[in-house]
């Protein structure tokens, strides 16, 4: 693995305290990258310095624990990252949450209000506040979380699959704004992806047996297995290093294909 592509490289990734978040955190640091890691959760952050600090001890690595719905903590978390870092190159606008699993007649406003609130709302914040740093700097580069459930249907989701439809729309608005400047800004849709946010709605699905719940959901998948978080860091890498220099507004699909199956 090159460890050049992100020497130098101020990368921000909220979410940073577990999942995609933290290993994302993990290669990119392989890679030469500083980092701003941002989480609600603060146990969650230092176990991500943790493991960042194996692969990379000499990593220059800032964290801030901060409601990514909340625009305060928004502005602290961008302005401890100028602070600190005097720019961000690279911005994973990672951060989200399932919600409760019902269908819609069931779902709840208050559970509506929740998930759309940290991953739509959140990404918003995001944008609006890193944006303006980027377009400043003459240089950027995004990548969103939005999800399979936000280029197609999933059932018992509404919060999820709208705010997720919402980053969709976000990324693809925002990078036709924002090309002109020197600015790229794209969205992965992960599937099944085994992170601890999806092995908490396997125990929504079969509180008993969770892992046999986890075996037949993934059966329908071409790939009949799992996805892995180093993976998805691996895309989200290449989206965020120059090796993608002319993609811009793309949502990319790491499924196992599952989204393309009739």
């Amino acid at each position: 693995m090159s460890t050049a592509r992100f020497a130098d490289r101020v990368i921000l990734i909220t979410g940073g305290g577990s999942g995609l978040g933290r290993a994302t955190a993990v290669r990119l640091a392989g890679e030469g990258a500083k980092l701003a890691l941002v989480d609600i959760s603060e146990p969650g952050l230092q176990a991500s310095v943790d493991a960042v600090r194996e692969v990379a001890p000499e990593a220059e690595v800032l964290t801030a624990i901060a409601d990514v719905s909340k625009e305060a903590d928004v502005d602290a978390y961008v302005a401890a990252t100028i602070e600190k870092f005097g720019r961000i190159d690279g911005f994973f606008n990672n951060a989200g949450i399932e919600g409760k699993q019902n269908p819609t007649e069931s779902f709840t406003a208050d559970e509506f209000d929740k998930v759309v609130s940290i991953n739509l709302r959140g990404v918003f914040l995001g944008l609006e506040k890193v944006l303006a740093v980027m377009r400043e700097q003459g240089s950027g580069m995004v990548v969103n979380t939005a999800s399979v459930g936000g280029i197609r249907g999933v059932g018992n989701q509404s919060g999820y699959a709208a705010a997720k439809h919402g980053v969709v729309g976000l990324t693809r608005n925002s990078a036709v704004e924002y090309g002109q400047y020197g600015i790229r800004i794209n969205a992965i849709a992960p599937g099944a992806i085994w992170t601890p946010m999806v092995e908490n709605s396997m125990k929504q699905i079969d509180p008993e047996n969770p892992r046999k719940a986890a075996e037949e959901f993934i059966q329908v998948n071409p790939a009949k297995r799992y996805g892995e978080a180093p993976e998805i860091a691996a895309v989200v890498a290449f989206l965020l290093s120059d090796d993608a220099s002319y993609i811009n507004a793309a949502v990319v699909p790491i499924d196992g294909g599952q989204s393309a199956k009739y």
